[in-house]
């Protein structure tokens, strides 16, 4: 089956598939199966749209329009990845997601991210100046553009920096006065492994307000075991504790829930197949956390009572699944 991926890199000869490290144009690529992604995959953006479109119908039809109903999950992705890791992992997901039930259709979004990962600083400029093309190429695309008889729910799915770009996303938005005017928002806000500041996601800070503003619930998973996010991290000298280790602040709003996966996780053999520091990306290739966030994107069962979920004296923790 396509997969289908969002590009703004530049082009470059010598770069995977002929992408670049750099912002480019924005590009929508339907790449074929077992492929990586390619320059000469990009095809008409009406047509694309068109066929994530009826790829996400999920043939369930809402009890109150009587239309037919669609789900759009967003996928954007951290530092240090490049097209084929970006790809292997939507590729994860979409595997693991669909075994959970999840009907819907997956979007990468694949902003330029060096492979190096002393290029850290280099590559969250970089996610600044691209975040614009998230709302403006992707979110706002799917909103505004429905298919006839159809209504499609869009959530959004962040990893490590892409949590950034989310963020500096929605405040640029809310930020740009034709953007601002229009009714835009999404459904789900999912934050895995997330490297913004756990103070940032206060309800009174001015960027995650824009986040709130826009969204009807943001979850974050959380785990106190991410050493990638460790303070003492060389990337990360004297920046503060980050959400995806640390957990959301008390001064989160309603509408956001915590996660905590330390328990669950600790009690995971590493999984080989999973690119990446296994401690930042375990998520991609779990069925634990791949129903969770499915009972969450379907949104049919209150936070507190998700069957993944208990429930204790410090906040919601995230359930080990039976392999039966």
């Amino acid at each position: 089956m396509t997969d289908f991926v969002i590009s703004v890199r530049n082009l470059k000869k010598t770069g995977p598939g002929g992408f670049g490290s750099e912002p480019g144009k924005t590009r929508f690529l339907a790449v074929p199966e077992g492929a990586d992604p390619s320059r000469d995959q990009k095809i008409d953006r009406d047509d694309w749209v068109r066929k994530v479109m009826v790829e996400g119908e999920n043939g369930e039809i809402d009890p109150v329009t009587g239309l037919r109903c669609g789900d759009i999950l967003v996928f954007i992705h951290g530092y240090n990845n490049e097209p084929p890791i970006v790809i292997q992992r939507h590729r994860l997901l979409k595997k693991i997601l669909a075994a959970e039930g999840f009907s819907g259709v997956i979007v990468s979004f694949d902003w330029p991210s060096n492979n190096v990962a002393l290029n850290y600083l280099e590559d969250r400029s970089d996610a600044r100046k691209t975040s614009i093309k998230l709302v403006d190429d992707c979110i706002r695309l799917f909103t505004v553009t429905q298919l006839k008889g159809c209504v499609f729910n869009v959530h959004l799915l962040a990893h490590s920096t892409g949590a950034y770009v989310i963020r500096e996303a929605f405040d640029d938005a809310d930020d740009r006065r034709n953007i601002a005017a229009v009714n835009w928002t999404v459904s789900q806000v999912a934050f895995i492994g997330a490297d913004v500041s756990a103070r940032s996601m206060r309800a009174t800070d001015s960027k995650a307000s824009s986040i709130y503003r826009h969204c009807v619930r943001l979850t974050n998973y959380q785990n106190p075991f991410d050493s990638v996010l460790k303070l003492s991290n060389i990337k990360r000298v004297g920046v503060a504790p980050r959400v995806g280790r640390v957990g959301l602040p008390d001064e989160a709003p309603i509408k956001a829930v915590n996660i905590n996966c330390g328990r669950h996780f600790r009690s995971l053999p590493e999984d080989p197949n999973v690119p990446g520091a296994w401690v930042h990306s375990w998520h991609f290739g779990d069925r634990s956390f791949a129903r969770d966030l499915v009972y969450t994107l379907q949104g049919d069962i209150d936070r507190n009572f998700i069957p993944t979920r208990s429930r204790t004296s410090d906040g919601l923790h995230l359930n080990s699944i039976s392999d039966g």
